[in-house]
Parts: structure tokens; C-alpha cells; sequence
């Protein structure tokens, strides 16, 4: 059973499509949850949950006092309970309908049909990044290039990987911060980081 651990919808089950999605484990969610609580991240900051799934991610960040989140997830079943499990918790938190936008289109077409990249007033302050495992390296490393001009300064990218696969290529913009072990997951916490003007 996946469900929000805690907030306003703690608690509360998620729905999830049988196939095709890989929801992110208590223990990870709250592994994730605690380092982000420690540097009190999630409170009014706007979030982006790519490869969403259920959306454990995004609406777990949304039940801790984020301001608003976007799921993006392009498998139609899973869609369809994405757009299920976010009413569920506009429902329960009393949020507008402008707190939640569901996205059920590919990463990369997403990303790419973001119009305002980079403005402090429009940009997301914490991302979730939860691909596939056997998701090519490369094909990651190119929605990490395309996620950062979407990065408010000093966002902060979570990126989900298995054990076995090598350490991520991360683009311009993008430093790590430090990385984590949970069983067969890694979590790479990585910053923006703002260049340096010569």
C-alpha cells in the first residue's frame, strides 16, 4: 500500500496503476522527507514531480505545506490515478484547483513546452526526478539539462536511481550535493547553483 506519511493527508492511501510505475518506498519517502524537513524545504515552495507515478512524491511535499505542485506522468492508466490520488488531497487539504496540476504527457514534451524558465516568480523550487531504472543514462542526463532553466535559484533536484547504475551526468547549473543509499535506491540530492559572473 502506498500513502502520504504525514501533513494534512497524512495517512491516506494512494491508488496506483498495476503496471508501469515504481512507487518510491515509505522508507525512501521518508528518508527524503526528513532531509528536506531538516532544511525546511518543503514549506510554500512550488514543486515539480517528473515521472510521477502515483504521485507519492509530489503530494506527500504538498501534504507538508508546499504551495502548489506539478505531476507530470505520461502512462495513461497511470494517469487517470494520478488525477484521482490529487483531487483526493486538493479535497482533504481544501486547496484551490490552481494547487495541483496533473500533466499526463512525456517528460521531455513537458519540459520543453514550459514558455517561462528560470523567473524566480515562476520557477520550481524542489523537483522530484523519479525515472524508470532502466531508463538510459543519457536520456536522463538530457531532462536534467532541460529542467534547469525551469530551477528557481537554489532549487533543489532529487533524483531517484538504482544502485547499480552509475553516478549521474548532470549539467551546467546542476552540482551534487550529496548522495544516499536506501537498499537498492540511490537518492542524489543535487543543487542550483548560480554561475559565477566574470
Amino acid at each position: 500500500m502506498t500513502r502520504i506519511i504525514s501533513g494534512f493527508a497524512g495517512s491516506r492511501e494512494l491508488k496506483v496503476a498495476r503496471e508501469g510505475t515504481r512507487p518510491t518506498s515509505d522508507m525512501v519517502r521518508e528518508a527524503i522527507f526528513s532531509g528536506l524537513d531538516s532544511r525546511d524545504v518543503c514549506e510554500g515552495a512550488r514543486v515539480l514531480d517528473l515521472y510521477a507515478g502515483s504521485g507519492a512524491l509530489g503530494l506527500e511535499a504538498l501534504s507538508r505545506g508546499a504551495s502548489s505542485v506539478v505531476l507530470v506522468e505520461k502512462g495513461i492508466q497511470a494517469g487517470k490515478l494520478l488525477r484521482i490520488n490529487a483531487e483526493m488531497v486538493r479535497t482533504v487539504g481544501n486547496l484551490t484547483p490552481a494547487a495541483i496540476g496533473v500533466s499526463v504527457i512525456a517528460v521531455s514534451s513537458y519540459l520543453a513546452s514550459l514558455s517561462v524558465r528560470g523567473s524566480s516568480s515562476s520557477g520550481f523550487d524542489l523537483v522530484f526526478v523519479d525515472p524508470p531504472y532502466d531508463m538510459p543514462e543519457e536520456e536522463v542526463a538530457t531532462a536534467l539539462t532541460a529542467l534547469v532553466p525551469a530551477l528557481n535559484d537554489e532549487a533543489i533536484v532529487i533524483l531517484e536511481r538504482s544502485t547499480r547504475s552509475p553516478a549521474p551526468a548532470l549539467p551546467a547549473g546542476l552540482k551534487l550535493d550529496r548522495k544516499k543509499k536506501h537498499g537498492e535506491t540511490t537518492i542524489w540530492w543535487l543543487e542550483n547553483v548560480i554561475a559565477d559572473v566574470i
